[in-house]
């Protein structure tokens, strides 16, 4: 863990400013669980994702390890299918962990932190085609997208991710029998809020229901490159 620190705190101090804010965070998703011995390492690393305003980290911890002997806590089936769609995307054969996809695009094994820092640096330096501005107002959340460039004909999902910041679980069978371990940005919940062609502006509310940290993240449909982000915490 101290060495992944390491390289991640060295990697934000020399990291270029390419003008990518923290309103346009590069998305890291980490498919983990609590039944696979090699996630610890990417687990925390995650965790120091999850400490950038820059980099939007999620946890998406999927079932398939289960089997072993200890059912993850925080799995849940749509996460396995998630993953599933963008190994068939990207023509691979095989699901793994620890995986991390980056902005829908890169696939990294999730505990290799030259590796994510290298495609973290390289999504900061593209510009996104598309706005995307995000405001809680009580139990909803207003959607704003607006166009920069034009995109083609292109089918775009804007979907919306619930999750909780930080979760522990003491585990008491399988390969981490006997470890409590800590959890960064778990998702409880995405959803498809919408379908958007990117012609035009697009306005819309949905409900955010309870005071959760709740992420927007705009994708080519259905696994596809992810061309926008923001948080609504």
């Amino acid at each position: 863990m101290k060495l992944l620190a390491s390289i991640i705190a060295a990697w934000g101090l020399a990291l270029p400013v390419y003008g990518q804010s923290a309103a346009e965070p590069v998305v890291v998703e980490l498919y983990t669980s609590q039944g696979c011995s090699s996630c610890p390492p990417a687990d925390a690393l995650l965790h120091e994702l999850a400490a950038r305003d820059d980099v939007l980290p999620l946890a998406l911890h999927v079932d398939y390890w289960d089997y072993i002997g200890w059912k993850d806590q925080f799995a849940k089936p749509s996460h396995t299918k998630r993953q599933k769609g963008y190994a068939h995307a990207g023509g691979r054969r095989m699901i793994y962990t620890p995986q991390m996809i980056i902005m829908g695009q890169d696939d990294v094994v999730g505990a290799d932190g030259m590796k994510v820092a290298d495609a973290i640096g390289k999504h900061q330096s593209q510009p996104r085609p598309v706005s995307l501005s995000v405001e809680r107002k009580g139990e909803d959340l207003v959607i704003r997208l607006q166009p920069r460039a034009q995109m083609g004909e292109v089918r775009l999902l804007v979907q919306l991710v619930r999750y909780t910041p930080e979760r522990s679980v003491n585990i008491t069978r399988g390969e981490l029998a006997g470890k409590t371990l800590s959890y960064a940005n778990v998702v409880e919940d995405w959803q498809i809020a919408a379908e958007w062609d990117g012609a035009g502006d697009l306005e819309l509310s949905v409900p955010v229901p309870g005071r959760q940290p709740a992420a927007v993240v705009v994708q080519e449909a259905p696994f596809g490159r992810i061309i926008a982000a923001a948080r609504a915490e």
